[in-house]
């Protein structure tokens, strides 16, 4: 058994975290870190796990544990390791954005790795310090990754991606509150959204000299998690030689999988899953690429990479059934 701690433990990822690690059979949870919420139980504010786990949250750290997850808010991550030190043993798995660049991921003395396991799962299991990607940017990424990886993203991708409202964290803004988003629909940051530094990154690590523009319109649903992404580019193949490559590029991944059928969110939520449906019209390629933004996108991606790092099966802990009805 390995000993995991947990830093940020009163949001949503932390939530689907603590979830996931109390039924993961190789980790048990010494600590979840929240000063806020120091002395509560954890199900006072996770309320899905009452009957689950009895443990309190805590403003303690013990620096001697196994893995160490990172559940904070973007640049808060950087902060706390400046005013912490764990032993060199600790592995650390980041959530937040603050280690996924390439000029970002030094850090007194620690290089962290892009925690995308279908992109680089041999570096995975190598390292000690992961940066655990986007939401937006995972899902993106799964839908460009073949074309990428073959050379064939020849023109501009445009991008149209809807996430739900988890996606925004559990702090209140004026388009968090039920009457804003209910029945309701709008997009943010249009072609400027902070994930495009992470998709831009993994594109041109695997294509080199891609010189085309990548165009993203991130999406605000009325529901409250799941990302459905839609992205098309030129594609000069027929849709079978498409299906063919995408099928070949993920024979291997755990949790990716491309359908002959068209695909909806419900097949994903709740689930470690990532699904993707590819169509052609003419000479544009257009892919779907679903996911559920705190799973896939966050505290399930994470899970799936510390089993990389300790070598467990990848899928322990990850057998989760999709919310269908």
């Amino acid at each position: 058994m390995i000993k995991a701690g947990i830093i940020g433990g009163a949001g949503y990822t932390a939530g689907e975290l603590i979830r996931l690690l109390l039924n993961h059979e190789q980790t048990t949870i010494d600590f979840v870190y929240s000063t806020s919420n120091a002395g509560n139980k954890i199900h006072k504010v996770h309320q899905d796990l009452i009957g689950a786990t009895e443990m309190e949250f805590t403003n303690k750290i013990n620096v001697d544990i196994d893995v160490l997850f990172l559940c904070l808010g973007h640049r808060n991550s950087k902060i706390f390791l400046e005013q912490h030190t764990f032993s060199e043993d600790t592995k650390i798995i980041d959530l937040s954005n603050d280690f996924r660049l390439e000029f970002d991921k030094h850090f007194e003395g620690k290089q962290f790795v892009y925690g995308l396991p279908e992109l680089q799962k041999e570096a995975i299991k190598k390292t000690n310090y992961i940066a655990n990607p986007g939401c937006f940017a995972t899902a993106i990424q799964l839908a460009l990754l073949p074309l990428a990886d073959s050379n064939l993203i020849k023109e501009d991708v445009h991008i149209n991606a809807v996430t739900g409202a988890t996606g925004a964290g559990t702090s209140l803004s004026s388009t968090t509150h039920f009457t804003w988003r209910d029945n309701n629909f709008s997009h943010y940051k249009p072609f400027t959204h902070q994930h495009l530094g992470e998709i831009n990154q993994t594109v041109n690590q695997l294509q080199t000299g891609f010189n085309s523009e990548i165009h993203f319109m991130p999406n605000r649903g009325n529901f409250s998690r799941g990302i459905f992404a839609t992205a098309y580019t030129t594609f000069k193949g027929t849709l079978e030689d498409a299906k063919t490559l995408y099928k070949s590029y993920y024979k291997d991944a755990a949790f990716t999988f491309v359908s002959d059928e068209e695909i909806h969110l419900k097949q994903v939520v709740n689930t470690n899953k990532c699904i993707i449906h590819l169509h052609k019209h003419d000479n544009k390629l257009l892919i779907t690429s679903i996911i559920d933004n705190l799973l896939k996108g966050a505290s399930g991606q994470a899970v799936q990479n510390m089993n990389l790092m300790f070598g467990f099966e990848e899928t322990e802990g990850l057998q989760l059934k999709a919310n269908y009805f």
